[in-house]
């Protein structure tokens, strides 16, 4: 494998109208040293990397490699001198195999692929990686963490001697996460690449990065050796002068949740994944009024299409679902009549317009109704714009520009944007998945916070999340999700972070 490179960023600054997203970030990152860049959601951080992978263009400044300034007009440029990008969300091609991606992944394909030459090819380069993976399975039939460690090897085989990772191990398990940045730390060490880490997972930081970066605002605010700074400093140099929200009392309920105020009950549910396969097999859960339910599980076991059925995403094959007593079938009309609310994960994807501005998707729930609508057709641009602002202020989201695309905000201020439409005053089922996905320390307080506050109002929360630690904050009751089946449950009291992980992955 060749030899790790370092960039030199100098003076680098973008704009986009008149929002300046980078302010002369000057940045050195030497060769085989793992380099973590930390700042709030709108820090500049996706923008900064962007530039140096040639997705933008910087208004102003450099970019050198090894001395030599160079010009990123495209990917494909940056690919040229060995640089590449594990992005947040995965980019494989679901229906083909480990190896058909690898290949197909390459600038350069011939008409006619000889396969047993690029097998033997691809055996040879696995030889000399520390990753294990399956070569003939298909993508869709990966694990979350199989398909990270894929889209990192595919970077490793297509020669890339920088890697940036954009929220690495936001899609999994806290065991392999340590696993898959050991081995990532292991090879900079060895000095076969250099890796530049996008996270707000300030235990990786310390546990994996040689040296760190902050950019608040745009601007490069602080950097030092890891070896020199704790976590409470970094998180100082995120977020300055202000201070993290106050938690919230769990204790401070309007009421104490009980059988006799059941906000939704499942009762036998089945559905189909998108291939016609079962996802969910007659699930069985109930969720009471001011609790908070943590569905744990490994991404892929059935929580994507619980989620989707009960937000009228996917139709159920089996089974009932029941809101306040009330047979529920997620339309639109029930979920307005009834409270019912969700954030899915991939909001941009599944919750959003994304050429939409950001005040026209706030709006999406009530835009045919008063205020935001004269007699539900005429629609009331100054109340939407109105409502926006204030949303965009209550929410923190950044750029707060309500006539912006949506789909232009950073994946962060995104979640924020459909999670403060989602938190409306009616809420009384409230179903999230992966609230606090890419947000920063900041935001993840946030959203605890507000998740946390709901409950004590007395709304029913199904929480999804892949994140532990998150289920183990907020929950009132545990269930792990396998294969489709709730197959442990637990009161948040009598939890155990062993046994969980073993229920997760099938023990």
């Amino acid at each position: 494998m060749s030899s790790a490179i370092g960039i030199d960023i100098v003076g680098m600054t973008k704009r986009f109208g008149p929002l300046v997203a980078l302010d002369h970030v000057t940045l050195k990152v030497a060769p085989g040293r793992v380099h973590a860049l930390l700042g709030e959601n709108g820090a500049g951080k996706s923008t900064l990397v962007k530039c140096v992978i040639g997705y933008y263009q910087a208004d102003q400044g450099d970019l050198f490699l090894a001395g030599q300034r160079r010009k990123m007009l495209s990917p494909r440029d940056a690919h040229a001198v060995g640089i590449g990008m594990v992005y947040q969300h995965f980019t494989l091609v679901p229906n083909m195999t480990v190896a058909e991606n690898l290949v197909m992944a390459r600038a350069s394909v011939p008409f006619k692929i000889n396969w047993r030459r690029e097998r033997e090819k691809i055996d040879s380069f696995l030889q000399k990686t520390p990753f294990g993976v399956r070569l003939d399975d298909p993508v869709t039939d990966l694990a979350a963490g199989e398909k990270q460690k894929v889209e990192i090897l595919k970077q490793l085989y297509l020669e890339r001697r920088f890697l940036i990772l954009d929220e690495p191990t936001s899609v999994l398990t806290p065991g392999e996460a340590d696993e898959v940045l050991g081995i990532l730390k292991d090879m900079a060490t060895n000095g076969d690449i250099t890796v530049l880490m996008i996270t707000h997972k300030l235990r990786e930081v310390s546990a994996f990065a040689e040296r760190v970066a902050v950019l608040r605002s745009g601007r490069l605010v602080g950097e030092g050796d890891v070896s020199d700074l704790d976590v409470h400093d970094m998180a100082s140099m995120m977020i300055g002068s202000r201070t993290l929200p106050t938690p919230v009392d769990r204790e401070a309920r309007a009421f104490p949740p009980t059988t006799s105020r059941q906000g939704l009950q499942i009762r036998g549910l089945s559905a189909d994944d998108d291939a016609g396969a079962k996802a969910l097999r007659e699930v069985d859960l109930t969720v009471q009024a001011g609790e908070i339910v943590g569905i744990a599980g490994v991404s892929g076991n059935g929580q994507r299409e619980l989620v989707e059925t009960l937000a009228g995403q996917r139709n159920a094959s089996g089974g009932k679902i029941l809101v306040h007593g009330e047979t529920y079938q997620a339309t639109r009309r029930e979920m307005a009549a009834k409270g019912v609310f969700c954030l899915p994960e991939e909001p941009l994807r599944n919750a959003c317009v994304p050429a939409m501005s950001v005040a026209e998707n706030l709006s999406l729930r009530a835009f045919d109704r008063r205020p935001l609508a004269w007699r539900q057709w005429w629609l009331r641009k100054g109340a939407i714009r109105q409502m926006a602002r204030q949303q965009i202020a209550r929410y923190n989201i950044k750029p707060p520009i309500p006539e912006m695309p949506i789909a232009s905000l950073s994946g962060g201020n995104v979640q924020r944007a459909v999670l403060a439409r989602e938190l409306a005053p009616e809420v009384t089922l409230l179903v999230v998945a992966n609230p606090c996905f890419g947000l920063d320390i900041v935001a993840v307080a946030e959203v605890r916070r507000a998740l946390l506050e709901a409950r004590n109002r007395g709304v029913s929360v199904l929480l999804v999340s892949e994140d532990l630690d998150e289920i183990l904050e907020l929950s009132d009751r545990v269930v792990v999700m396998f294969n489709g089946k709730l197959v442990y449950e637990t009161p948040i009291e009598d939890a155990d972070l062993a046994v969980i992980g073993r229920r997760m992955a099938g023990h």
